[in-house]
């Protein structure tokens, strides 16, 4: 899974798609993902890459039967039988693992041709960050202007932008998160479990398996493509500020922009 922070990013990681599944060490399912209205209706300028330059890095190492042949259309099902379904969800797995490196390579090929450089996340401003946002999609843009504003107010904010969510980069995003003083994880769906979202319990889990504690909290927003504004994210810095000073997080698990009874 490849999220998209705008239209630009949306349409590279299309591209680099079809490399990455149907490498010979992955061959599984990818998602391009991007949020809902906001950028996939929105209009934007991009730069587009030549036909012929495509079709060369997408088909460079992919058997020319896999690339959109209409000569030979073909249907996958669903069933797997009893006797094979655990082998088969075991190299699913060595597969998952395996993309890691195969989406590094792709992407430095795809820098290569485009000179736009793609990574499992992007750092913003994290060389010194002492309160980080992590954050996936479009959120990323309005949170990068936060960052901007408080760092001309000398406080020392960062962004930890997820791309790759699957699989999820464990070791790198602890390392990336280990000196910061207080982290904020946001995520725009609401987990049936009452601990957090899927994003804030996969960096914690990271965290933890790698021995780094740095206090974090969750905040869940934007459900059903409610806007979220620079005062919103601001808002999660002043709360990280205070975390920071005293280490405490209280009440993980946040909520911004949702009505309540007054």
């Amino acid at each position: 899974m490849l999220f998209s922070e705008n239209n630009q990013e949306a349409y590279d990681n299309l591209i680099m798609a079809h490399r990455i599944a149907e490498h010979k060490d992955v061959q599984l399912p990818l998602m391009v993902c991007q949020d809902g209205f906001i950028t996939s209706h929105s209009i934007e300028n991009i730069e587009l890459i030549e036909d012929d330059k495509v079709k060369q890095f997408v088909g460079k190492y992919t058997p020319k039967h896999y690339l959109l042949n209409d000569k030979e259309p073909m249907s996958m099902g669903p069933l797997d039988v009893q006797p094979y379904l655990f082998e088969h969800k075991y190299q699913q797995a060595n597969a998952m693992r395996a993309a890691k490196n195969v989406i590094l390579e792709v992407s430095k090929e795809f820098e290569k041709m485009t000179g736009r450089k793609y990574s499992f996340f992007e750092e913003y401003k994290m060389e010194d960050a002492e309160i980080v946002v992590v954050c996936m999609n479009s959120t990323a843009g309005t949170t990068k202007f936060v960052v901007d504003t408080l760092r001309e107010k000398g406080i020392k904010a960062g962004l930890l932008k997820i791309r790759m969510f699957r699989p999820f980069p464990t070791e790198e995003i602890s390392k990336a998160l280990s000196k910061a003083k207080a982290i904020a994880i946001l995520d725009k769906a609401d987990s049936v479990n009452g601990a957090g979202g899927a994003l804030y319990t996969d960096v914690t889990s990271a965290m933890f398996a790698n021995q780094i504690q740095v206090p974090a909290v969750n905040y869940v927003y934007g459900i059903g493509g409610r806007d979220t504004t620079s005062y919103d994210i601001e808002g999660v810095y002043n709360d990280l500020i205070e975390i920071a000073k005293t280490g405490k997080t209280e009440n993980p698990y946040r909520y911004f922009g949702v009505r309540r009874e007054k």
